[in-house]
């Protein structure tokens, strides 16, 4: 029977049915989905016809009438995450079930709820109203048995999380390490993160699914091999990445190719791919297809065209954003309405590194507002050899970066200090710092009395680890609203995570709302 997958606007578009396994000798491989069919993040999938059992305990966390084929068990990553309905097992598992059955190919929902797990296939209807869905057919490795891939989290079971990146930078560099850095790790001796397990999901539960960039030294070769090709620089603190088995593929030049590079050594600049660009097409597709749930802006700083070309493709392929880099999407009060409106969270925009030059500024100016004493002027120099750097030597590119940067200082400060006592941004570019970033920072104010003080601080750190750091929480958060159905701005993850969020927060604040928007106390 044919496939009728549901979109977010409350309308079934019909696919091709999804294609059965193949035999290959003596064996039979799994199914795989058919090609073009558009399994996006908030569009889920559950068992059509099934007609072998499974273990009772196995049924008693799933749901109670639905045994799953082992031949299933492949596809579906999170079938176990909805439970019996019971409280424990969270809102998610109660929206999705609840009094709803499931007759073969068809399920009755109880109310409106555009996502639950990437388990359950519907679109926005209303209570009382049926959709049709099938069985997702992914291949994962399963290990010691039916359950063998899945890890258990309050009775349920949790399954990975698919990104997809733009731009194969030093930043992705460090995130991809460090998710296969910490796979070996346990919480005790896992240095470096905010949360080891943030609801279940920890950083090895992280896997690329697609990748995009226009570098010639990079596109078509396997993305555990490009992230490390020139010019990336940052420090490989795990140089034996397994490989991936995904390609990265020529992206959308656009704006974000700065021209004043090819002047420098190609070792530190950009090589534009001689490849076809990817259309808005192709990188929708691409998106579908590999299953990805979370895109990750890694742009340049400056390519406003570019950000917004990728930002409008997440929203076609119903994939949530992690914007990066300062081009205001989430904070943009347009596009965040695009996002809500299509039940797809947005975490951004620019990120703010773990302990960088942004973060040390606004505590700082927080504590001379704390203490009582009157910040007259302020500067914050920055150099660096990447290319993140190089590109910032156009100054053309700079203005959402500079917005960025000094509003997450002032924002802080009892009043605002005049644009002429304040200077914040990137200074110079220092080929042979390579990813190193060192920070000048100077304060001068008043204390009792009225006597003048300053203070002088230089900050050192490696660049691109540094922002890792936050991401790898920023995806997680996000996958967290796609599985509690929310869309648009993330306002908490945003402003912890975030130089230029919707809503800027003291970073104290920041952070007690987004411990609330994990345990699930708030719903952004």
């Amino acid at each position: 029977m044919p496939v009728w997958m549901c979109g977010s606007n409350k309308t079934l578009r019909r696919v091709g049915p999804a294609a059965g396994g193949k035999k290959t000798g003596s064996k039979r491989t799994s199914p795989t989905v058919a090609r073009g069919n558009p399994l996006r993040p908030h569009l889920h999938l559950l068992p059509g016809e099934c007609n072998l059992s499974i273990p009772r305990r196995i049924q008693e966390t799933t749901y109670p009438h639905t045994p799953i084929p082992r031949r299933h068990l492949t596809g579906i990553r999170a079938i176990y995450r909805l439970s019996a309905c019971t409280r424990r097992y969270g809102r998610a598992a109660w929206n999705a079930a609840g009094p709803a059955g499931i007759i073969h190919d068809r399920q009755v929902l109880p109310e409106p709820y555009p996502y639950i797990s990437r388990s359950v296939l519907y679109s926005k209807t209303q209570p009382g109203e049926g959709c049709i869905v099938s069985t997702c057919t992914r291949r994962t490795r399963l290990k010691r048995g039916v359950l063998g891939a899945y890890r258990s989290y309050r009775g349920a079971f949790v399954d990975s999380i698919r990104i997809a990146i733009v731009g194969v930078g030093n930043c992705a560099s460090s995130l991809l390490q460090g998710i296969e850095y910490y796979r070996g790790k346990s919480e005790k001796d896992a240095i470096g993160l905010m949360h080891w397990d943030l609801c279940g999901y920890r950083p090895s539960d992280i896997e690329v699914a697609a990748a995009f960039d226009i570098d010639a030294r990079k596109v078509g070769k396997d993305v555990s091999e490009a992230m490390f090709a020139p010019p990336n620089c940052t420090t490989a603190f795990c140089p034996k990445m397994p490989g991936t088995g995904v390609a990265v593929r020529m992206g959308r030049v656009l704006d974000g190719f700065p021209a004043h590079m090819q002047g420098y050594r190609e070792e530190c600049r950009f090589v534009l791919a001689d490849e076809e660009e990817a259309s808005r097409e192709d990188v929708v597709r691409v998106l579908e297809e590999s299953g990805a749930e979370i895109l990750l802006n890694y742009l340049p700083v400056g390519s406003e065209e570019a950000a917004r070309f990728y930002a409008d493709c997440a929203l076609e392929a119903g994939v949530g954003l992690v914007n990066n880099m300062p081009v205001f999407i989430a904070s943009d009060p347009a596009w965040a309405a695009r996002f809500r409106e299509r039940g797809l969270p947005v975490v951004g925009d620019d990120v703010k590194a773990q302990l960088g030059a942004t973060i040390t500024h606004r505590v700082l100016a927080n504590l001379f507002r704390q203490r009582g004493v009157r910040l007259d002027r302020t500067y914050q120099l920055n150099t660096g050899g990447n290319t993140d750097f190089l590109n910032m030597l156009n100054r053309d590119r700079l203005a959402s970066k500079r917005t960025s940067k000094t509003e997450a200082v002032q924002s802080v400060l009892e009043v605002p200090l005049d644009d002429d006592n304040i200077h914040i941004g990137p200074s110079d570019y220092v080929c042979w710092q390579k990813d190193n970033k060192v920070c000048f920072l100077r304060m001068e104010g008043r204390l009792f009395g009225d006597v003048p003080m300053q203070i002088e601080l230089r900050l050192s750190v490696e660049d691109s680890p540094n922002s890792a750091g936050i991401v790898i929480d920023a995806i997680r958060c996000c996958r967290l609203a796609l599985d509690r159905g929310i869309g648009g701005p993330l306002i908490a993850p945003s402003a912890y995570f975030m130089k230029h969020p919707p809503v800027q927060f003291r970073d104290d604040d920041a952070w007690h709302m987004t411990e609330e928007f994990i345990r699930g106390v708030r719903d952004d």
